[in-house]
């Protein structure tokens, strides 16, 4: 067994509450790390291609990494795999807490969940030892109350992801979520509800040995240092809130269904206006030196303030009222919502309003209250809530009339804050992300805001750059490492080798992990070519192919910008 692993991974049918350890070989763990890699990797395994995703014969596997439990700052991250309900293609989100820690401390590698428990419980694992227990008392409950319920039960050392009445209805972008922080994209909290889990509670004392502990502590003692240096200041002082007024300026604001890249809104968004207007404190994840977290209060509360909220649930929907999209980002957490989900489905029905094609004349763009009862009834699944509960696609297919042309999605998973037509390279990695339109998959954007290319003309060095950030990507989500530590490496593989050569004891390359990369981007594209993928989703919707966004005639893309030619016959914008 390699140093940093359990060698092992924990499968669990929670039909019949049998748990078997499966061990797993060190090829496996070299060529895979852990995470999303390891996670991809176990899904193809255990078939999860093949079968419907809310069926009980689906798994869901919660991953760890060989950093997990290091002093390396930001490692204490867990990943959950799954096909997505949402997308039905490869799904993998990342939350950092304390669950992390204690999974792995359970005494292996990974966890899979298959079957469906006889009544709604609570998957109990202490020290890798298996138990369900009734959660009726929870049933229905926040997720940040039924944390608190089960912790009063259980005892204070159990870590516990929990779902939502999102994930209990089915809602399919529902999340899992511990401590305030959620696994968020894809529906993984749907799959979760659809096993009869509320809630997964994990305590463990089992550590796993480095193989140079010395050189692990002196890492990460460096590491720490670097990660309080220039590269990371915004994120600590301002906050990811602080993309709205930079994209605004930028006309790269998703805004009013992807209608406008600009809001005349966005400073009442802007940091500085959320901080006078909303008592704020700041916050770390777990065994993290950065500290980006800003939590604003609400009255009934605080809530963690980024970027892809206050757009999906401000800008997108029209909305500029900071206390309305506060409230609705809390209320998505409570519920277990995906905020981006969640305001791209409710804007695109804010359109189809607009358009005379669905009839809820109550659903209009900038009616903070009106989003407000939509989120309501996307909880419920009510009224229209239960049509936008499937997503804007499935929506789309619903109501028909050429909807789906602006319904703002890929492969079924709705499109983060950033205008891919002003954003060309980003439009490369949203156009074939293997989960869909994501810009944690694919970092792209940093491209197009560089000097690198022209981010209104997507060129081959465009398509370079986008493989890039995605293969680097799946390296930090399988290590796994926060994403803003990505400005902090300055030799990103040769540093990732370092860090895995100080834990795991093998020889590894910066070269072996470009290899490693694109190894775990291929699993997660065999997983989606036997689960049906065709080239045809490999696309955005048809409003980015034939508009440009007004006041900016050089952002537009056509079908054959989806072949971008090389740099020396393009012209700059």
């Amino acid at each position: 067994m390699p140093f940093g692993y359990h060698g092992c991974y924990l499968r669990i049918d929670v039909a019949t509450g049998s748990a078997t350890r499966v061990p797993l070989p060190e090829s496996i763990l070299r060529q895979h790390l852990g995470g999303s890699g390891l996670g991809a990797r176990l899904l193809l395994d255990e078939g999860g291609a093949s079968v419907d995703p809310l069926s009980p014969e689906a798994p869901l596997i919660f991953a760890f990494s060989p950093l997990v439990g290091s002093p390396l700052t930001t490692s204490a991250k867990f990943a959950v795999v799954s096909r997505s309900p949402l997308t039905e293609r490869f799904n993998d989100s990342l939350a950092s807490s304390g669950f992390a820690l204690a999974g792995k401390g359970s005494g292996c590698d990974a966890i899979v969940i298959v079957g469906r428990a006889s009544a709604l419980s609570v998957l109990v694992i202490d020290d890798g030892r298996v138990r369900l227990e009734p959660a009726d008392d929870v049933r229905g409950n926040t997720c940040a109350a039924a944390e608190e319920t089960l912790r009063a039960r259980l005892g204070a050392g159990f870590r516990i992801a929990s779902i939502g009445p999102a994930g209990e209805r089915g809602v399919r972008y529902a999340t899992i979520s511990h401590d305030g922080r959620h696994a968020g994209r894809g529906g993984s909290g749907a799959v979760l509800g659809s096993k009869n889990i509320k809630a997964v509670a994990v305590r463990g004392t089992q550590r796993c040995e480095w193989a140079h502990p010395r050189e692990v502590v002196a890492l990460s003692r460096d590491l720490s240092k670097r990660s309080l240096g220039p590269a990371t200041a915004k994120y600590r002082e301002l906050g990811t809130a602080t993309n709205i007024v930079t994209f605004n300026r930028f006309g790269t604001l998703p805004t009013r269904n992807f209608q406008s890249g600009t809001f005349e809104g966005a400073e009442n968004l802007s940091p500085a206006q959320l901080a006078a207007d909303h008592p704020r404190t700041r916050a770390s994840c777990v065994a993290c030196t950065i500290g980006c977290e800003h939590i604003y209060s609400t009255g009934s509360g605080g809530v963690r303030v980024e970027y892809e909220s206050l757009f999906a649930l401000g800008s997108l929907c029209g909305v500029s009222d900071s206390d309305v999209v506060l409230r609705a980002s809390k209320r998505c957490d409570e519920l277990g919502l995906d905020t981006i989900s969640t305001g791209g489905t409710i804007a695109f029905a804010m359109e189809c309003v607009e358009r005379g094609l669905l009839d809820e004349p109550w659903l209009r763009f900038g009616d903070g209250g009106a989003m407000l009862k939509a989120i309501e009834l996307i909880g419920a699944r009510e009224g229209v809530g239960a049509l936008l509960a499937e997503g804007s696609r499935r929506a789309a297919e619903t109501i028909g009339s050429g909807s789906i042309a602006f319904a703002p999605q890929v492969k079924g998973l709705e499109i983060p804050g950033y205008e891919p037509r002003a954003l060309q390279t980003m439009a490369l990695g949203f156009a074939v992300g293997t989960r869909g339109a994501d810009h944690n998959r694919s970092g792209a954007y940093e491209v197009d805001f560089s000097d690198k290319v022209e981010r209104r003309n997507a060129t081959l060095e465009s398509v370079r750059y986008a493989i890039e950030t995605e293969d680097r990507a799946a390296i930090m989500d399988s290590l796994i490492l926060c994403k803003f530590l990505r400005g902090v490496l300055t030799d990103f593989y040769d540093e990732c080798a370092g860090m895995l050569r100080a834990v795991a004891g093998w020889d590894v390359t910066a070269d072996e992990l470009r290899e490693t990369a694109r190894r775990i981007v291929a699993a997660k594209r065999e997983f989606n070519q036997r689960a049906g993928w065709t080239l045809a989703e490999d696309t955005l919707p048809e409003r980015f192919l034939t508009t440009a966004l007004p006041n900016d005639a050089a952002a537009v893309l056509t079908r054959e910008s989806q072949s971008p030619k090389p740099k020396s016959q393009t012209t700059s914008p």
